[in-house]
């Protein structure tokens, strides 16, 4: 139950930087939606993990749904590292183009 609070609490500093960099307009309309969405979700997960901890019993699989969670996450991490890197590839064209 305290890991939860604390996670919420950390998430809660989160959108509130989100928010701030939004108003000092360091970040566009579209990744503040992205982020703000990300983050409501990630509350989501972490309010509700006996629900999920159920789901999972449900399908037949083992392991507790805070497992299943972090698999999530990290897939997720792993295919924004992977957009990232086609844009800066993308960049790197574009230079030499300009070059």
């Amino acid at each position: 139950m305290w890991q939860q609070i604390i996670a919420l609490l950390i998430i809660i500093f989160f959108v509130y930087r989100l928010i701030i960099q939004k108003k000092k307009q360091k970040i566009n309309r579209n990744e503040f939606r992205f982020w703000l969405i990300f983050w409501i979700i990630a509350a989501g997960a972490i309010s509700s993990l006996k629900l999920i901890d159920q789901l999972v019993i449900k399908l037949g699989l083992s392991g507790a749904g805070i497992n299943y969670l972090l698999y999530i996450a990290v897939l997720v991490l792993f295919y924004l590292l992977f957009k990232t890197r086609l844009k800066i590839v993308k960049i790197e064209k574009d230079i030499t183009k300009i070059v």
